[in-house]
């Protein structure tokens, strides 16, 4: 599947080393402003070639609207995206045409179709989120009206772990190049990006999310349940191994006692004494901050020799080449708070299709 959402759906489409990529967002409510500034920000804190401990692709990702909007305003019909590749190397991938790379797409995308696109690796690439954010930021935008914020940080790399969100300064995140709103932290993990990447090898990380003023009431009963629409959007991420929210694994080790919310009255509110929910109870929302983690793998090329197949069967060695990202959490997390936004969006129109 290409498409993503019910209400507010976005279709993406492109190559990592096509002529662009893109997204068709369809469903955005009809004047919504439309600030462009805002989007090209948000592709900025994605875009590749950003620091030392990213890739050094060369792409500006400046974006072209070009439909549904008018003077700066959503007009309800579809609003087409397109972002131009502009450093594109296929030669860097000419090695990889009849090898498959390991932990990579290539075997089972040549297994599903038949061929596949070994430039970059095609439509698997993570190129391929920038559509992604573009389409976040306008579900930010609509998000704004309603006070909800979407916000995300790295919160780990190896085994180097920031102190839980509440005592941090989420307004921090974008001081530093690894994007953790700790200071000394930070410090901690940019050094050991760099080692990593001196190494010719790669290191994974988490992401944390943080959704504050959620409207109550968000998702659905049984199967779209506000949490496993979450998890959905950030397991079809590239690279993600793992979501957990509230709680998550920890929570085994606490008993019911412990770890149940208990509810109190905050003037007209209803709210909870604890979070360890995340903010969802049954599927829905319930008004407290939702909170979840996103783990992603250590990039799966390496600059090192690594044995493989190719496609005829036969043993082979393939090293990676090109420009990659040592670590991917830096760039990921205006990915992850754009799936996040996407899915409040849709969340927030579904909920307003449930009321008379």
């Amino acid at each position: 599947m290409n498409t993503f959402g019910n209400l507010f759906r976005i279709t993406t489409f492109g190559e990592s080393h096509g002529a662009a990529i893109g997204v068709i967002i369809d469903g955005c409510p009809a004047g919504l402003e439309i600030d462009e500034d805002f989007i090209q920000l948000e592709l900025n804190r994605r875009k590749p070639g950003q620091s030392k401990i990213t890739t050094q692709r060369k792409e500006a990702d400046q974006f072209k609207i070009l439909s549904g909007t008018i003077n700066g305003k959503a007009t309800g019909t579809p609003i087409a995206i397109v972002i131009e590749n502009e450093d594109q190397r296929s030669k860097d991938y000419s090695h990889v045409e009849h090898v498959f790379r390991p932990s990579h797409a290539d075997y089972t995308y040549q297994a599903k179709y038949g061929l596949r696109d070994h430039r970059g690796g095609g439509r698997s690439s993570a190129r391929e989120t920038a559509a992604r954010v573009a389409a976040g930021a306008i579900a930010k935008l609509f998000l704004m009206q309603l006070d909800i914020t979407v916000q995300a940080y790295v919160s780990q790399v190896g085994n180097i772990v920031a102190p839980d969100y509440q005592h941090l300064d989420l307004s921090k995140t974008e001081d530093n190049i690894v994007r953790c709103p700790d200071a000394a932290t930070a410090e901690k993990m940019i050094a050991l990006i760099d080692d990593i990447r001196l190494q010719r090898d790669t290191i994974g990380g988490v992401v944390t999310g943080v959704i504050k003023n959620p409207v109550v009431g968000l998702g659905e009963p049984v199967f779209d349940k506000l949490h496993a629409t979450l998890g959905y959007a950030m397991l079809g991420v590239n690279a993600v191994k793992g979501f957990e929210y509230g709680s998550g694994f920890a929570g085994v080790t606490l008993k019911g006692s412990e770890h149940n919310d208990a509810f109190y009255a905050d003037g007209e509110k209803i709210k909870t004494k604890t979070n360890h929910s995340g903010g969802v109870q049954g599927g829905i929302s319930n008004g407290e901050d939702i909170y979840f983690n996103v783990a992603f793998k250590p990039v799966a090329t390496i600059m090192q020799d690594q044995e493989t197949v190719n496609d005829q069967g036969e043993a082979a060695i393939v090293s990676g080449k090109g420009r990659h990202d040592p670590c991917v959490v830096p760039r990921a997390v205006p990915i992850v708070e754009a799936m996040a936004a996407l899915v409040m969006a849709d969340m927030v129109l579904l909920a307003r299709t449930n009321k008379i």
